[in-house]
Formats: C-alpha cells, sequence, structure tokens
C-alpha cells in the first residue's frame, strides 16, 4: 500500500510503498479516506515534539477519517506504531474510532475534531468557563484559535474579545462570534493598553492562548497591579501554543498583585469525557454552527506541500 513516509526526522515524509497492517486484540483496520495535515504532524515529524517517533520509518498523521470493515464510515485516532493516518490502510485500537455524522463530508469531518476538541477542551475541561464570563483568545486567527472563538460563544461566554496577527482573518472574526478584536503586531505599550481598554472593570476571567511570547508579556504587564486592591476575579489562563515565542519573562509583582492561574495542556482527558466533546463539536458541525475550510491534497503530493504554509485553510490529505 501507499503512504506518507518519514524516513528522516527533520525532512518531509516521502509517497512510498510500506506493509500492510494486520490488527491484533481489539484493534480495527481503517480504510482511510482523508487525513489532515495539523502543525502537530509536523512537530512531531521534526523531532522537536516530546512524543516524536523513536524508531523509523513511520508513517505519518495523527487522525483521520476512513471505514471499516463493515462499512461503517469513523473518525480515528492513535493509530499503532508504526503506522499512522496519512495512508491508504491503517490499524488502531476499537476504542479510538468513532460514528460520524452523514451530513459532515469527509474532509471537514477530518480536519475539524483536531482544533474543534482541542478548543473545546480548553474552554471546558481546561477553563471551566461558565456561561456569562468574559473570554480574550490570544491568536484567534490561526485554525484553532477561530474555532476558540466560535466555541466560547456556544458555550455561553458573556463577551469573546479575539486578538491576532493577521488583520484581514482578525477582520472576519466578528461575524464568529468575536465582541472586539485586538491586533497582536502593534507595539508592546499599545498593546498592553488595549488589554486593558478591553478588559474594563470585569476583567477577563478566561484566556486562551496560542501565542506566548511576547502578546503574552503585554497581557500580563495589563493584569499587574501598581497598588493594594480588592481582587473581583480569578483570570485562568490556559496555554495552548507559541507561535510567537517558546518563552516569556513573568516578573513576580504579576503573580503577586493579581489571581491568576496558569495552566497546560497536556496530556488526555479520561475517554468518556474526549467523547463527549468529539460528538458536541460533531453535532455543532452537523447543524453548520462550526466550519473549518479545507484544502484537498492527493497522498502523492505529500513531500511538496508538507512545508507549505496553509494559512487560514487545513490542508487534508487523500489517499
Amino acid at each position: 500500500m501507499h503512504a506518507a513516509v518519514l524516513h528522516t526526522l527533520g525532512k518531509p515524509p516521502r509517497y512510498g510503498q510500506f506493509p500492510e497492517p494486520v490488527a491484533g486484540a481489539d484493534e480495527v483496520i481503517v480504510h482511510v479516506r482523508a487525513a489532515s495535515l495539523k502543525p502537530v504532524d509536523k512537530q512531531l515529524a521534526s523531532g522537536s515534539h516530546y512524543a516524536s517517533p523513536r524508531e523509523l520509518p513511520v508513517i505519518c498523521g495523527t487522525d483521520g477519517v476512513g471505514q471499516l470493515s463493515d462499512g461503517q464510515r469513523v473518525f480515528f485516532g492513535g493509530a499503532r506504531p508504526p503506522y499512522g493516518a496519512m495512508t491508504q490502510r491503517t490499524v488502531v485500537p476499537r476504542a479510538f474510532t468513532f460514528p460520524i455524522p452523514e451530513a459532515i463530508d469527509d474532509e471537514s469531518a477530518a480536519a475539524l475534531p483536531n482544533p474543534a476538541v482541542s478548543a473545546w477542551l480548553s474552554l471546558t475541561h481546561g477553563a471551566k468557563l461558565a456561561p456569562g464570563e468574559h473570554v480574550l483568545i490570544l491568536g484567534a486567527t490561526g485554525v484553532t484559535g477561530k474555532l476558540a472563538t466560535k466555541i466560547a460563544k456556544l458555550l455561553g461566554a458573556g463577551r469573546v474579545v479575539a486578538a491576532g496577527r493577521n488583520q484581514e482573518a482578525l477582520s472576519t472574526l466578528r461575524k464568529h462570534g468575536a465582541d472586539a478584536t485586538i491586533r497582536l503586531d502593534i507595539p508592546a505599550q499599545e498593546l498592553t493598553d488595549a488589554f486593558v481598554q478591553q478588559a474594563g472593570e470585569s476583567g477577563f476571567q478566561v484566556v486562551i492562548d496560542y501565542v506566548w511570547g511576547s502578546p503574552v508579556e503585554a497581557f500580563m504587564a495589563a493584569l499587574t497591579r501598581k497598588e493594594f486592591a480588592v481582587i473581583k476575579s480569578e483570570t485562568r489562563f490556559i496555554q495552548a501554543g507559541e507561535s510567537a515565542g517558546a518563552t516569556i519573562s513573568l516578573p513576580a509583582a504579576v503573580l503577586r498583585s493579581t489571581a491568576l492561574t496558569i495552566l497546560g495542556t497536556a496530556g488526555i482527558p479520561a475517554r468518556n469525557i474526549l467523547v463527549d466533546a468529539l460528538q458536541k463539536v460533531m453535532a455543532h458541525a452537523a447543524s453548520r454552527e462550526l466550519q473549518i475550510d479545507t484544502e484537498r491534497i492527493p497522498l502523492a503530493d505529500i513531500e511538496n506541500v508538507w512545508t507549505r504554509d496553509q494559512g487560514r485553510s487545513r490542508l487534508v490529505i487523500i489517499p
């Protein structure tokens, strides 16, 4: 069978032959119909991710859409190494296959779950967003940030402020649920002032961060109080990406002058939590409340498109 085969960490996978998978106990063979190319796929293949493969060759791709032997169409993940999703057939635990509503096409079903479920869990399982709370999305012009903006509104957020560096994309976010927007590519003091203005008296109870780096430093400066004051609400800050930088400088005054909790997104939640999030995301997708822009790419072109800038759409690999 043909697959996107990674032979060397740090180099694009190549289209080539790979041995057929054989299912073991509690496993199933999935006939793949579509698999999205995501940032995490590139990180894993580069060797920079903590879960990058130790033994090569492997097939790239963490999840996708396919058909089981009984004809059922499913979303799947967790392929047994060295198998992955960007191939004609793969092998996965039966427990990691999930039925897909007929109303959702293969490309959307392959591309939407990873970013949308991630955003859903960041807001619910991580930040524990309550109806009426105010939310700030840092990095809202990316694929996941755009979905997080919409999902925050679907979950009942009272006010959602979307911040990003792509001005063209930022201008479209009001129709996706943003009540206000902030440009992140402005001078640091101007950015801090913008955060203060948009926070208002109530502040932000939830922040979902896909950027880290200097924009977060500007936000932390906006949080820092200059005098003793009564804390009106806690800010739950969920760190989920680092597109603007891998490190920040965090003065102690930030943590000592405000009620701030910083959480990461490591680990996989319990299966029932994951399944519930996936089902709700798929239901909103079936009703067209959640959508994602996609572009079909033949599996044979994987090496050529691997390093391409995806912009605001997600590339979907078709075997």
